[in-house]
Formats: C-alpha cells, structure tokens, sequence
C-alpha cells in the first residue's frame, strides 16, 4: 500500500509529537486523573485507597495551617507579581536607551536570572541572619543618621540656593539640574565634614538584630520570613522579564516617538501614551507567567523553612503543604487530603489568571 505525500507527512508529525504526547499523557493528564481519584479517599501510600467524598476538602477549610498557607500564596503572588512587573518595565526602558556599552550593562542585569534557586536560598539566609548585611546595613544607616540627615539638608540648600540664582539670572533652571548638584554635593559633604569636626554631629551605637528568619512577626499581614523570600524571589526574577520586556519595547516604531516629539509630548506622556500601550501583548504574557510562577511557590520555603530555621506557620504555601501532607516528617502520608489541596491549587491558579485577563491587562487591551 503506498501512501500519499499528506499521509506521509501526518505521521511524520505524529512521531515528532510522540515524546511530548507521551510526557503530556503520563506526567500531567495520567497524574490528574490520579489526583481526582486520591481526593476522595483517605489513601496513605500503605493502605488500599478507601472512598470518603468530600471529606478532604471539607478538613481542608477546617486546616489552620491550610487558610495560612492559602493567604500566604495569595499575599505573595500579588505582591511579588506586581514588584517584578513593575522593576523589570522600569529596567527595560532604562536599558533600551542607546547608551554607550548598553549591551555590557544589559548582560550585568540578566545574571541574577541565572543564579540557581539553591544557592539564591543560601545567599538570602546569609543576608537575613540576625548579624547578616541586612543587619548591618540598617545598624549602619541608623548609626550615620544625623549626618545624612545634615548632607540632605545642606545640599537641598546649596542647590535651592544655585537654582534661585540661576533663575534671578534668567535660566529656566530645575532644582534636580545635574550640573548644579555636582557642585552641590562635594560642597555639602565638606558641610558634614566641618559639623562632624566641631562635634555637632556624630555617629551613634546602634545595633540592629532583628530576627528575619526565625519569627512569626508580620508585616502589613505577611510574615518577615516570607518578605526575604518576597525581596530574594522578586530580584532573581526581574531580569527574565526584563528580557520579554526588552524584546517588546524593540518592536515598537520609533517614528511613533519621533512623531510625538515633534508635538511637544514629554518623555513621561510618550511612555503612558505609547510604550506601556502597545507593550499590552507582553505586559499580559509578564503578569500571566509572574501569577503561575507566584502561586506555586516551592522551593525556598524549603529552604528556608528547614536549614533557615524559620517556622513553618511563617513561610508555609499552599504547594508547601502539598509536600507536607505526602511526605510528613515521623507520620502517616495524607496522599487524599495532599491531593485535595494540590487540585485546590490548581483551580486557583486557574481562577487567578482568568481574572487577571477579564479585569487586568489582557492581549487586546485593558479589562
């Protein structure tokens, strides 16, 4: 029997297909099916599976430690979403701008976005120790206040002092004129010199051991363990959208901005007007993939969570509680309620992104 060329080529499709057909069968569709099934019983790993209903999901809206995980995810998925978001559209634009060694600056930007998740973790424990950089940081600003304080108050008046003279004289001067605080500032750190010299200003004892890590302690409702994953998270993300965003703001027409220059339209008006409108397609692609990536949340809770020492109730997710709930540390797998839970995170995945797309930024416009 001989086939013909459109046959030929169908099977040719198929067998290019077959190892992702496979992948997509066993390791996604065969292991929902799975899931479904373990959500209505009690099955341990040890035990034939026995039918309980609804009873999972029922014990899963009676779990403390469930609504903490849920409200975790939730809190961290919307502040990180918009953070990375945010940053990686403002890097993106600094980055486009044609600069002499732009592409050196471009490829210093994007290394975070190649650190491991491992070692992010590590490096987060090290900052956020109770005598880590954070600390240390903060006991320095502290220590040095007074003389910050006295360095921005002399510059604001030296450089006032510049801009009313400039302006007395006839030029249309801003008080942020660069050439002016160049002069501004060394005189201003001479200030500081001479009222540390005379003894008006001094540094002070200040020591700052807050325990990031191993603490319950909230912060506008989220744990501080969970603000360190937040700031780590938000800064090895930024690069990778920074990167989509880049790409995006290269295919809009810089006639467009030629055009709004030659009518007087500011930078800011252009990048409201044009930029953040035509980058729509990219801006919904960047908060879909911030959303998913947000609410699955894994990794450097266990991390932190187990060599950082922070409690479990500060830093548990829902997609840590799955984990839990199959391997418990010294008890019996609670594969059904794991299941539940993993299928509840699956809906509110689900449910998050087709929100955003019917009330947030979407292909085609705003919702």
């Amino acid at each position: 029997m001989r086939l013909n060329a459109r046959t030929l080529e169908g099977l040719y499709a198929l067998l290019l297909l077959l190892p992702f057909l496979f992948t997509l069968g066993v390791f996604f569709l065969y292991a929902f099916l799975r899931a479904v099934y373990f959500s209505f019983t009690d099955y341990d790993l040890f035990s034939p599976p026995q039918f309980v209903g609804l009873a999972n999901y029922l014990r899963l809206l009676e779990d403390p430690l469930f609504l903490r995980a849920l409200w975790h995810t939730l809190a961290y998925s919307l502040v990180v979403t918009v953070l990375q978001t945010f940053f990686a559209l403002l890097l993106a634009t600094a980055l486009n701008q044609p600069l002499r060694g732009i592409t050196a600056f471009r490829t210093v930007y994007y290394l975070p976005s190649v650190v491991s998740t491992a070692a992010a973790s590590l490096l987060l424990l090290w900052l956020f120790q109770r005598t880590g950089l954070v600390n240390q940081g903060l006991s320095l600003l502290l220590a040095y206040l007074p003389h910050l304080l006295a360095l921005a108050l002399i510059f604001a008046l030296v450089q006032g002092g510049q801009v009313l003279w400039e302006r007395r004289r006839g030029a249309p001067t801003g008080f942020w004129d660069p050439a002016l605080a160049l002069i501004s500032l060394p005189l201003a750190l001479l200030g500081v010199y001479a009222l540390g010299f005379l003894g008006l200003v001094g540094p002070r004892e200040v020591r700052v051991e807050i325990p990031w890590l191993p603490t319950t302690a909230t912060f506008l409702g989220i744990p501080y363990p969970l603000w360190a994953i937040i700031l780590m998270n938000t800064y090895t993300t930024i690069p990778t959208f920074m990167v989509l965003f880049l790409a995006g703001l290269k295919g809009i027409p810089k006639t467009l901005y030629e055009a709004a220059a030659l009518d007087g339209a500011t930078p800011w008006t252009m990048f409201r007007r044009i930029t953040v409108p035509l980058l729509r397609p990219v801006l919904f692609l960047v908060i879909t993939l911030g959303l998913i990536g947000t609410l699955q949340l894994f990794d450097q809770v266990l991390f932190v969570g187990g060599s950082g020492g922070a409690p479990l109730e500060a830093t548990v997710t829902l997609a840590y509680y799955v984990y839990g709930n199959v391997f418990p540390s010294g008890a019996t797998p609670r594969v059904g309620l794991a299941s539940a839970a993993a299928l509840f995170l699956a809906g509110l995945t689900l449910l998050v992104v087709l929100l955003q797309r019917r009330l947030g930024v979407s292909e085609r416009g705003w919702g």
